[in-house]
């Protein structure tokens, strides 16, 4: 039956990340996957290793998916624009693909990231979008964690309902990336730190 239905590991994996944006990430399982095929569990072990291998094939899938989304948003721009293209791109992936999201947000093997070129470009845009900040180390990886907890934190709580305000959240998001960016224009250095401590 699995020939009949031309399984393939990429056939899977996509299969598994639109029914994790259909039933949640933490609800797809080698048993939910094979009933949508129509098939055994068995059929879909010749293509991955167990349920741990299938969700990080869809980490990678999404990851790569997220990146060319934010990659396309942020093409020919810088600062400020960038910023905003960029934080746009992540929170409407966020909010279209809820599974795949979050998929990304799961921990991997270190060398499953190292080969994983959504991963890899993910980093190689937050960073080149945040060159226009002018930013050194240790600056640019808190301002890479800063952005990172504030899009994922807002992402997540819009999902769910979490902002109860009869406020518009486009319009909140909206001065978020400002104050962002004012923030990171006005990044504190490291100095004025060290001299609070």
């Amino acid at each position: 039956m699995a020939a009949r239905v031309g399984l393939t590991a990429d056939r899977v994996t996509r299969a598994a990340a639109d029914l994790a944006d259909e039933v949640g990430f933490d609800n797809v399982t080698v048993s939910a996957l094979a009933r949508s095929f129509g098939v055994k569990d068995a059929s879909l072990y010749s293509h991955v290793k167990n349920v741990q291998d299938l969700r990080a094939r869809v980490a990678v899938l999404a990851a790569g998916e997220m990146a060319d989304r934010i990659g396309t948003a942020v093409a020919g721009r810088s600062g400020k624009d960038a910023l905003a293209a960029f934080a746009d791109a992540y929170r409407d992936f966020a909010l279209q693909h809820p599974g795949r999201y979050a998929a990304t947000q799961i921990q991997l093997d270190p060398e499953r990231v190292a080969a994983s070129p959504g991963h890899l470009r993910s980093i190689e845009l937050t960073y080149g979008m945040l060159r226009a900040y002018g930013l050194g180390e240790p600056d640019v990886t808190d301002a890479v964690r800063l952005l990172r907890s504030t899009f994922h934190g807002y992402s997540s709580l819009e999902a769910t309902g979490g902002f109860g305000h009869f406020r518009d959240t486009g319009a909140s998001w909206r001065r978020t990336v400002d104050a962002l960016h004012v923030t990171l224009t006005h990044w504190p250095s490291t100095d004025e730190e060290d001299k609070k401590s």
